[in-house]
Parts: structure tokens; sequence; C-alpha cells
């Protein structure tokens, strides 16, 4: 197995060495709980969630934390604006954010800590940054020294001395640097606070995250993911104030997913195109939504739109249909013999390489149009090989299905899901369509061929499509 991941430190694709043979140790950042959840969120969280998948699917033993930073400026900002505490803000959004994720097929993280729960730690290391002249107290607050760390920069690539020449940073002549950061904040009237040698105060954000991982994972962790937007400064700082205070590598592979466009825009509150995912839900199903979001290499930017949506969902069709279409076999014996195929063994070396889910998608939307055609010419007398060709096909579809989270309920399911989507979107009764539907059929066999394809042309215009089968006309609503 020979897994290449781009790290964004060395700006290459490496092969994947774990610091522990067969045991992956990976952290990734999560939500700041003051808002709602939006599609940024969203492919962020499914990205790792799939790659989480595979490496266990590969034998790798995985120890995945998330956390929820649930104390900073935008929650206390946010919960002043609302009158209620900290700790309830924080609730309300890890509630929403569990609700969102279910309902995109993510799975828990291993581990799901949060800020608050380790405040001892976070102390620790910066009293540790303190005692090795790394980072200094002042009146109470403390700051990480940029410049104590010689090589401050190495993951976004920005050099110190030319961001001073170019600095827009806020003036604090308090600070030895303009870009000496925050590691404890002290204590302003009426916000959350702990004790601590400086006295009542709040951690500051990126220590946070170096004290979480550290003390569930060790100081040396195999991969560290999040958005591009972590690159700098939140990485960054990361890897200074980590890598100062133990003294060692902090991770081996660092990966960054790209943004999520709305419409060829970037997503902003400002420009009124930030899309929450519950609202999203209410249009899309949540599987179309998911495939949707691993249709593009996740280093590359994804634009949602309305006709990104539109092929994910009839891709997403189109492999249940298949599904179906074998599952509706008569005699249809189950799963191939052999554990796997040919189309799963594509899919591992498009999920090989630096976990491409685009390249893998298209391997399999390629064989299932394949095996299709097969289905096709051989009408009711599949040969023994063709058989057995169908049977590998559908047992890796399900097996790539689970890496993805997609495809995990059965084909009646999710026509029936589906179908009541739609109906309830345009506001269309059931009993009137399968009252259009049994007059079509009594027209077909008093064959009044007029009137039963006028009958289907009607249903057409409401979206409704029929499938004829030996035992009798089931239709289905076409999105």
């Amino acid at each position: 197995m020979n897994i290449r991941i781009f790290n964004t430190l060395t700006k290459k694709k490496e092969f994947f060495e774990t610091v522990e043979p067969r045991k992956v140790r990976m952290y990734v950042c999560g939500p700041t709980v003051y808002d709602s959840s939006h599609m940024g969120h969203a492919r962020s969280v499914v990205v790792f969630d799939v790659i989480v998948r595979y490496l266990q699917n590969q034998g790798y033993e995985v120890t995945y934390v998330r956390n929820f930073t649930d104390i900073d400026d935008k929650i206390i900002n946010r919960a002043k604006e609302l009158g209620i505490d900290t700790k309830e803000l924080a609730e309300k959004y890890i509630k929403e954010f569990y609700e969102d994720m279910d309902a995109l097929n993510v799975r828990r993280a291993t581990l799901e800590p949060r800020a608050t729960e380790h405040i001892g730690d976070i102390i620790q290391v910066v009293q540790k940054l303190i005692e090795k002249k790394m980072a200094y107290p002042l009146d109470g607050d403390v700051y990480f020294s940029v410049e104590s760390f010689k090589e401050y920069g190495k993951l976004s690539g920005r050099k110190l001395e030319d961001m001073e020449a170019g600095a827009r940073v806020a003036v604090n002549e308090r600070k030895r640097n303009p870009f000496d950061f925050a590691l404890w904040k002290s204590a302003k009237p009426g916000e959350p606070a702990w004790e601590s040698p400086w006295g009542k105060g709040r951690p500051g954000w990126h220590i946070e995250c170096t004290a979480m991982s550290s003390s569930l994972l060790g100081e040396t962790i195999d991969i560290h993911g999040g958005g591009k937007d972590l690159v700098f400064p939140h990485h960054e700082n990361e890897i200074a104030q980590s890598e100062a205070a133990f003294g060692k590598n902090f991770v081996r592979y660092w990966i960054h997913n790209g943004f999520v466009n709305i419409n060829q825009e970037k997503m902003s509150k400002s420009l009124g195109n930030f899309l929450l995912i519950k609202d999203i839900i209410k249009i899309y199903l949540p599987e179309s939504i998911r495939l949707f979001l691993l249709s593009n290499h996740y280093r590359s930017p994804i634009d949602f739109n309305e006709k990104a949506m539109e092929e994910a969902s009839g891709a997403l069709e189109k492999i249940y249909t298949f599904l179906e279409r074998v599952e509706d076999q008569p005699g249809m014996p189950g799963k191939s013999d052999k554990e796997t195929g040919h189309l799963w063994q594509q899919f591992c070396d498009a999920m090989n390489d630096d976990f491409n889910t685009a390249q893998g998608l298209g391997v399999l939307f390629s064989a299932v149009r394949n095996l299709n055609r097969i289905l096709d010419e051989s009408g009711d007398q599949l040969s023994h090989e063709d058989w057995e060709q169908i049977k590998a096909g559908y047992s890796d579809v399900l097996e790539i299905g689970d890496i993805l989270g997609i495809f995990k309920q059965s084909p009646k399911s999710y026509f029936e899901q589906k179908r009541q989507k739609g109906l309830k979107d345009e506001a269309i009764d059931p009993k009137l369509i399968e009252k259009m539907v049994d007059e079509r059929t009594e027209a077909r066999k008093a064959k009044a061929w007029t009137k039963a394809d006028k009958i289907r042309d009607e249903l057409l215009d409401m979206n409704i499509i029929l499938e004829d089968r030996a035992d009798g006309t089931v239709w289905k609503y076409n999105d």
C-alpha cells in the first residue's frame, strides 16, 4: 500500500509513513461554535471524514481528534448580543453542528474535546514557553515571541521581515513585535475567566489546539488538517508554539482543503451568499450534498451552484438506479464471492494518490455505465461470466459507498425519500399521481394510446417519470 499525501509544509506529495506503525494520530480543527455551520464547514468535515474512513479501511488504527472552540472573542460577543452566557451559546451550536453532520452521514471523531475542558493543559504549555523565554507575560496577558522561533513562516511561506515591512496589524506598543500573538488574555469585566499564574483570564485561540492535540495525541502527530484559511495565522502559530514548547517536529503531514465558492464568488456574509447547511438540506437530499462536496479534489476550490447540485443529484440517482436494477434481477445471488473487484482497485489507486475522490468518482460512474450496458445487452439471459462481473461491480459500489459515506440506504428508501421531498417541494398530492397512473394503466389496457400518452406527458410536466415494468408501473419524482 503506497498512499501519497500532498504536504502543505513541503509543498509536495510524500509517501505516508506514520510515527507508530499502522497507527494514525490525526487532529483536525473543528468549528468555533458561535453560529450555525455553513457549507465551508461541511466540506472540511466531510473531506476528513472520508480520509479517516479510507485509512481505517486500509488497516490503520486511527485516533481522530476534532475539537470545538467554545471560548473565543466571537463567542463572547455573540453571547452578549443574545443576552445569554457563553456556555449556553456553545451548547446550542454544538447541538446544531451534530444535527447537520448527522444529516450528512458524518461519523463522530474518536475524541471531540472542547477548549474549556483543557484549561489546565493550556496553562502548562504557556508556562513551558515562558520558562524557555519563547513567551512573555505582560500585565496579565501572555504573548508568544515570534522572533524567538527561527522557522516562523515555514508553513505559509511568509517571511517575518517581509511581513513586518508591510504590516497592517493593530498597533499594540506593549508587544515586542507586532506579530507576537496572545497565548493568554487577561480577564475583562463580565467575560468568562479562569485562574492562572498570570491572573484571571482565558486562552488565546492558537494555544488551545496545541494543548488539546499534545494532551490527547502526543507531542508529534501524523496528520493535522483544516481549511486553507487556517494555514496562516492559526496553523503557522500552532507550529511555532508547539515546536518551541516541546522541541520536536509537531506534525508530519499538513492537509488543507480548498474553499467553497457560491456561483463563482467567495462565500461571505457581506455578499449575502453565506449558505448554512441546515438551509441547503431543505432544498437538496443530504447524500446529493455530500456527493457534490466530494466531486472535486479536496485541495481545489469547489463552486456551489444550481447546475452543480443538479449534476450531483443526477449522478446519485444513476448509482441508486443501478443498485435497484441489480437487486431486482431474478435470482439475484447477492455479493460477489470475491472480496473486491477491479473497480475497487481502481478506486483505491485514486484514493492512494492524495485521496482523490474526484478521480475515484469518475472511475465509479464509468464502471456503472459499463455494467448497465452488460445488463442492457444480456436481457434476461445473463451468462455466468456476466453475473460474476455484475456481482463484483455491485459489491465494489457498496464498498466505495462506505468510504464516501453515500449509497447508505436501500434504493427503495432513496427513491421514496426523493419522491416525498419532491412532492413536498412542489405541493403535489401523491393520491392524484396514483389516480393518474391508474387511469393511464386502464387506457393502455383498452389500447387508448393517445389518452395514455397524454397522461404520461401531464405527469412529466409535474416532474413525474414513469417506468413500466412486468409487475406494473412505478413512478418517481425527477428533480
